[in-house]
């Protein structure tokens, strides 16, 4: 099985009608021609904006339990596509984006901020993001480098609300 990012096929349409690839292909957002990925973090702002408006303990926990669906739902579209990280699974996004936002004022400068820093280090892939896409595999592996990402572009925007470049 292909583990890259690329896409060597678009995937059926009829796998939107499983409910596992349809959350995995953020519900058609994955199938877009062009920049799927962050058509998928676009989907991770207004998940955000909505755990938003709950304590931040259960926001986490929201996200946690989303993410380990995830796991399960990215799986299970990698095996039926034959490619464990078809650009096409964008689940991974929008939960990374949605943990980019987690701790952050409902505020477009931070939206704004943490969209671009997570699509940063998703794209750019520093450490450990890159080790982590190369060396797990299946949907731990596609789900993994996201939240990687996501926590360090959560860490940066922190930093910036700390330096005083954003309001708090």
């Amino acid at each position: 099985m292909t583990t890259s990012a690329e896409r060597p096929h678009r995937p059926p349409a009829a796998l939107l009608r499983q409910p596992a690839c349809a959350l995995a292909f953020g519900f058609g957002a994955g199938f877009a021609s062009r920049a799927p990925g962050t058509l998928g973090a676009l989907l991770g702002v207004p998940l955000a904006a909505a755990l938003a408006q709950v304590p931040l303990s259960a926001a986490a926990f929201v996200l946690l339990l989303l993410g380990v669906l995830g796991v399960w739902c990215c799986d299970i579209a990698g095996r039926r596509l034959g490619v464990s990280d078809h650009s096409a699974i964008v689940w991974d996004e929008v939960v990374g984006m949605a943990l980019t936002l987690l701790a952050v004022p409902l505020a477009w400068p931070h939206y704004l901020l943490g969209f671009a820093l997570f699509r940063a280090f998703d794209i750019l892939k520093p450490w450990p993001v890159g080790a982590l896409d190369r060396q797990v595999g299946g949907g731990l592996g596609v789900m993994l480098d996201d939240v990687a990402a996501g926590l360090l572009a959560g860490a940066t925007l922190q930093l910036a609300m700390l330096a005083g470049v954003l309001a708090v």
